[in-house]
């Protein structure tokens, strides 16, 4: 059955229908013993899967889709086929080819592509003996239930679409007269008679069969592509062809037809090498991309500036709409045959009655009955707005005026994107004959959209109807001449990038592009730049086989031209009619159609709040009503904006007060009824106020009335409207014209009330006016028929419904929208310092051994001083830190320590970690110790397990306790051995006075007490590589909020940020992080856990009084030196992120830093201005290292390399506590 989940689509309160759809899949799951559910998108698949794992609060699903590794494909595939694995999200990766007898459901997730398509997915289940094939669809958004509804009646009646074979691809052609001459020569007679017995070969012409010997056979001979060389020799005095040497090698390394698609790397325009990569975007999308364009990728918007053979060239467009990129083969266009079949539901299902409608959809369509009532609903309401409904006999043509003032004209059809493509192609060659303008066009499988700026007058139908005698040949010009299409810069030849990408895989499948060396991929950018060569040197030859090859293939293949002919030819002969219709906002149909990438985006729920709130109001709320039933524009419009409206509209802000009587006329004129107060409010000068209202009461432009108990004046040409509609007295001698009625007296108050407030209820407006609320709300859905109001819920922070003029919530929109654009531009780096401080809990430390536990699970896996960690990274996230409650959780098991290098004798970097994730976590072990005496401990710990150093020493046979003490600190600096407490790296790293004593009789010192024990115990679980970067990377994450290029480089990740990249856009994939631009100038490859970019945006401005955060240099919480680079130093010192330093962060910015037992002091103040502020901020949070729990004493003999005195910070010192000495300032202990 085809399913609509209860409420999101009908209801109120949700504009994303996934929260439904979620425990509507997990229930139907947990009914079955294996369920297979298919998507139409990779992301998607990621998406829906750890969603559903979520919900369930354990793994019953996976993804399965092209992107993962094969390995990892069959071993889900076999988890699923053996029904270990409840259930599985996949693409069309398990369409075909899979017999999976455990699978007993089939969940699609919106309407398969085709009915082919639906057979073969919903095929998947039920692979025994007598058992039927269930499966349940379920749509996403009101506009794909027709299709839904379609596809179970073709399904059910078997009407699979009819395959269609390419017909003579001479790329094949080729290959295979190469491959074939590598093993024999061949008459030519017998070679073309035995490639025209395969049937995309029997109506081969000849001369076509001719033109590829002569194209291989070296007849294009050319001194600009050398690698245009002959693959055969065609001897045609004898009639025979023969390979040449190295066609044989050359056939074998190449043959195939699956295409060598790939990716463009997208990168910021101008920045620094190593810093401006954004991501991705698949060839197809490239192809439909122009300069200008805006796309979305992760998070945030990106404008095109140029695209080069490569490369994607973008600059940030915070806040501004975009296309969602899509990947070649996600939305596979939909068949002719299947378009034709939904028009023929939508026609059938206006001619019901609704009751047999509605049994006919639930009983022949197996819809649910709240599916079919939805549809029908949905199919009443384009005939209402439109006079007809798009059928497989009806084009609607809709035309209307945006928010921007242009005409949006949206070709609604069914019949497909093969059909739409060309179409549109056909529409822009019209257009640019016309205008010499290159439109807007965007198409999918329910029509076209044209966007026509800059022009007064609806675009005439005509422009939009090609001649089905000549569309052809335009589709072809616009191929060959750019149109309609990106271009891919220095092609050569002019071409659309559609053309120049299809004749780079026919060259490469016609052998012609061959591998330079077998068995390894050439890069994409080098094959795009050898086959634009060859394009231009082929396109001087007008037969040139795989130009026609390619032409061939965009014009049946990617397109159906015969369809489109078709369509155009019933157009012309009246079979289906065209109706136009001028609307005031778009239709349902066309709503679905403009709102299909913004909808992509709302649906991914963890997206940041601002870019959410931006794309939504980007659409016109009558379309996010047909969308998703009710929106509530209160979650979308910006408090502050309506507030500010309000004000200006009411004439309260100081531009818009009333200085004269006139000013007070104009007014009362433009507001209505006010009382003598209001007026006050509104005057620039409120004292002389009575005087204006007395002025003009005495000259009778203005008259007092009263209103629901209330004294209030009105323009006197107001007069006979508030008679009329409220019943007040008005004084005698007013003139006749004034007195004049209303048609709708009431209405027209409310009409003005409207356009002068913003967002209100009804009920407010009947108190204004004293008049019951039936009326009220009778005049007001007069209103909303003509268009001049609208009914919603607008007032954030309220309940109820609320009412609004159309033109206010226009700019209230626009004035929200513009605020939100720029909360999603990137914040400042100094953000970033505040953000990092809030995200590890500094600013608000807890206490006790939870806290500790909260504070480890967030460093697992960061290596850090060990002098640091007790004395300045845990003390600054738990308050009143307590040694003991670590050696507690070390020794219960909870938590362990890992080395990671020594610093000196005395130091050296540990990372602490939860036991549970250590498997995963540990780092690789790069150069190990290879004495002999390492080789004995290991041997010992291997053997007895955790040790206590006496043990170590009696098992390991010979050596001293020093010596074997030494050694045992080399394994731990190694990762290979830890300790079941921290004791002795305390005793290595602050010796007290007899610990490395050796004590009487025992021959021990402290640093090797406690237990010691290999790491590799307790990391042995069985991982994958794959598994353990993932969870390092996760960590990563869970660690900083907000990821960059130089955080991963600064905790020196295995592989670098090229390696934590991959797994970082799985992550996005899966909706466990979001990419996007967040941080001005790191990069534009930024990756974030979902909520981290909302709490980093609250940062955004510095509080008003600073504040201070002394953290040590090492701590990851200080950006600065890992994602922030170190402010630039005109000269001497720089700062570094070493143990013992220490840095100030004054509101997020650096402000200070302090080398360990030094007297040199750095300071950072950004700007003059901020200098005090910083200064005073600076010198106090040094002084409050001085105390009880801190350090004894601080001396500061220079500060950026002068004495104390002659910089600017000495007096903010001296204010803080600091006393001068000859040798510089100095805070020391109070004695008393």
């Amino acid at each position: 059955p085809a399913e609509i989940p209860s409420g999101p689509v009908t209801a109120v309160q949700r504009s994303s229908i996934w929260p439904a759809i979620h425990p509507r899949l997990l229930e139907l799951i947990r009914a079955h013993r294996s369920t297979l559910i298919f998507v139409n998108s990779r992301r998607l698949a990621e998406r829906l899967a750890a969603a559903l794992n979520e919900l369930a609060g354990e793994e019953l699903v996976h993804a399965h889709h092209g992107s993962i590794a094969r390995e990892q494909r069959l071993r889900i595939e076999d988890d699923l086929k053996s029904g270990r694995l409840p259930a599985l999200v996949a693409t069309s990766s398990l369409e075909l080819g899979i017999d999976m007898g455990a699978i007993d459901l089939v969940i699609q997730v919106e309407s398969p592509p085709s009915v082919a398509s639906g057979m073969q997915r919903i095929g998947r289940a039920g692979h025994r003996i007598d058992e039927p094939s269930t499966g349940v669809i379920v749509p996403k958004y009101r506009g794909d239930l027709l299709a839904c509804a379609a596809i179970t009646e073709g399904m059910q009646a078997g009407a699979v679409e009819p395959l269609r074979y390419p017909r003579n691809p001479l790329d094949i052609v080729a290959q295979q007269v190469v491959a074939m001459a590598s093993m024999d020569d061949w008459p030519v007679d017998d070679l073309e008679r035995v490639v025209r017995r395969a049937a995309p070969f029997a109506e081969l012409p000849r001369s076509a069969f001719e033109g590829v010997l002569d194209m291989l056979s070296g007849r294009y001979p050319s001194d600009e592509f050398a690698e245009l060389r002959p693959r055969v020799v065609w001897d045609r005095t004898a009639g025979v062809v023969r390979s040449r040497e190295g066609a044989k090698v050359v056939a074998i390394s190449n043959g195939g037809t699956i295409p060598d698609r790939g990716l463009y790397g997208v990168f910021l325009a101008g920045a620094e090498k190593g810093k401006g990569r954004v991501g991705e975007l698949d060839e197809e999308m490239v192809f439909e991309t122009k300069e200008g364009d805006v796309f979305l990728l992760g998070a945030s918007s990106w404008r095109v500036e140029e695209i080069t053979q490569d490369r994607v060239l973008v600059s940030p467009a915070p806040g501004v709409p975009g296309r969602m990129p899509f990947w070649h083969g996600e939305n596979p266009g939909r068949p002719l045959e299947f378009g034709k079949a939904i028009g023929a539901l939508a026609r059938r299902m206006g001619s019901l009655p609704p009751e047999d409608a509605t049994a006919e959809l639930v009983g022949k369509h197996a819809l649910a009955e709240g599916a079919a009532r939805n549809l029908l609903q949905y199919l009443h309401e384009q005939e209402a707005a439109t006079g007809a409904v798009p059928d497989d006999r009806t084009i609607v043509i809709e035309r209307y005026l945006d928010d921007m003032g242009d005409w949006r004209v949206c070709v609604l059809s069914h019949f497909g994107a093969p059909v739409h493509a060309p179409w549109a192609m056909a529409i822009g060659a019209l257009v640019r004959e016309r205008d010499a303008d290159e439109p807007d066009i965007l198409w999918t499988n329910d029509g076209i959209v044209v966007r026509f700026p800059a022009t007064d007058q609806p675009p005439p139908v005509e422009l939009l109807l090609p001649d089905p005698d000549t569309v052809s040949e335009l589709v072809q010009r616009s191929l060959s001449v750019g149109g309609g299409g990106a271009r891919a810069a220095n092609l050569g030849a002019p071409t659309t990038a559609l053309f120049a990408a299809r004749f780079r895989e026919n060259a490469a499948r016609a052998l012609l592009l061959p591998r330079r060396r077998p068995g390894q991929r050439a890069p994409l950018w080098q094959q795009r730049k050898r086959s634009a060569d060859l394009l231009a040197v082929a396109s001087r030859y007008e037969a040139f086989p795989i130009v026609l090859e390619t032409y061939r293939e965009v014009l049946q293949d990617v397109f159906d031209m015969p369809g489109l002919v078709e369509l155009l030819a019933g157009i012309r002969s009246r079979k289906i009619r065209v109706v136009t219709v001028d609307t005031r906002t778009p239709s349902p149909f066309a709503a679905s159609l403009l709102f299909n990438y913004v909808a992509n985006f709302m649906y991914e729920g963890d997206a940041p709040l601002a870019e959410l709130r931006a794309q939504a109001l980007t659409v016109d709320p009558a379309q996010l009503r047909a969308l998703l039933g009710e929106v509530e524009l209160r979650e979308l419009l910006d408090p502050d904006a309506v507030s500010e409206l309000e004000l200006s509209l009411q004439h309260l802000t100081r531009e818009r007060a009333a200085r004269h009587p006139d000013g007070v006329h104009e007014m009362l004129l433009r507001l209505g009824d006010l009382t003598r107060e209001e007026i006050a409010a509104r005057s620039a000068d409120p004292v002389a106020a009575d005087d204006h209202i007395g002025a003009l009461v005495s000259e009778r432009r203005a008259i007092e009335i009263r209103i629901a108990g209330d004294a209030r004046f009105i323009a006197a040409e107001d007069a006979g409207r508030y008679r009329d509609a409220l019943g007040v007295g008005l004084p005698l001698g007013l003139p006749d014209a004034f007195l004049e009625g209303d048609v709708d007296p009431l209405t027209s108050l409310l009409r003005r009330y409207a356009r002068t407030h913003g967002p209100f209820a009804a009920a407010d407006a009947g108190r204004r006016f004293g008049v019951p609320a039936g009326p009220v709300l009778e005049a007001l859905r007069r209103l909303a028929e003509a268009g001049t109001v609208v009914e919603g819920q607008f007032r954030p922070g309220t309940s109820g419904t609320d009412w609004c003029d159309t033109g206010v919530l226009r700019t209230l929109r626009g004035r929200s929208l513009a605020r939100l654009r720029r909360e999603v531009e990137p914040v400042e780096q100094d953000a970033l310092g505040r953000f990092a401080v809030a995200w590890h809990g500094i600013d608000t430390p807890q206490r006790g051994q939870p806290a500790l536990l909260d504070a480890i699970a967030k460093l697992e896996g960061a290596f850090a001083p060990a002098s640091d960690l007790e004395s300045r990274i845990l003390p600054a996230r738990v308050k009143g830190y307590d040694p003991r409650d670590l050696d507690a959780l070390l020794a219960s098991g909870e938590v362990m320590w890992m080395g990671g290098g020594a610093l000196g004798p005395k130091d050296g970097k540990v990372a602490l970690f939860l036991a549970e994730h250590f498997p995963l976590l540990r780092p690789a072990q790069e150069t190990l110790p290879d004495r002999p005496i390492h080789d004995r401990l290991r041997e010992v710990l291997a053997a007895r397990g955790a040790s206590f150093f006496p043990q170590l020493l009696a098992a390991a046979r010979g050596g001293f306790a020093p010596e074997l003490g030494d050694a045992l600190w080399d394994l731990v600096w190694a990762g290979e051995v830890t300790n079941d407490t921290f004791h002795a790296v305390r005793a290595l790293i602050a010796p007290v006075r007899r610990s490395r004593r050796v004590a009487a009789g025992r021959g021990l010192r402290d640093d090797v007490a406690g237990r010691w024990s290999l790491t590799a115990a307790a990391g042995d679980a069985p991982a994958t590589p794959t598994e353990r970067a993932t969870a390092q990377v996760r960590a990563l994450l869970e660690r900083h909020g907000l990821v960059t290029r130089e955080t991963v480089r600064a905790e020196t990740f295995g592989g670098g940020f090229a390696a934590a990249y991959g797994i970082l856009k799985a992550m996005e994939d899966a909706g466990r992080a979001r990419r996007g631009y967040f941080v001005a100038g790191c990069g534009a490859a930024q990756f974030a856990l979902p909520g981290a970019v909302d709490r980093l945006r609250a940062v955004r401005e510095r509080p008003e009084e600073p504040h201070a955060t002394v953290l040590a240099a090492t701590d990851p919480a200080n950006p600065y030196g890992a994602a922030l680079g170190w402010p630039d130093r005109p000269e001497g010192r720089r700062p570094m992120r070493a143990a013992g330093a220490l840095v100030v962060l004054v509101d997020g910015a650096l402000a200070g830093w302090l080398g360990r037992g030094e007297e040199h002091l750095l300071t950072f103040a950004r700007e003059e201005a901020d200098a005090e502020r910083t200064h005073g901020a600076l010198a106090r949070a040094l002084a409050a290292e001085v105390g009880p729990d801190g350090q004894r004493t601080l001396f500061i003999e220079t500060v950026d390399g002068s004495p104390v005195d002659e910089t600017p910070i000495a007096e903010a010192l001296r204010e803080a506590g600091f006393a001068r000495t000859p040798r510089g300032y100095l805070r020391r202990v109070s004695r008393a």
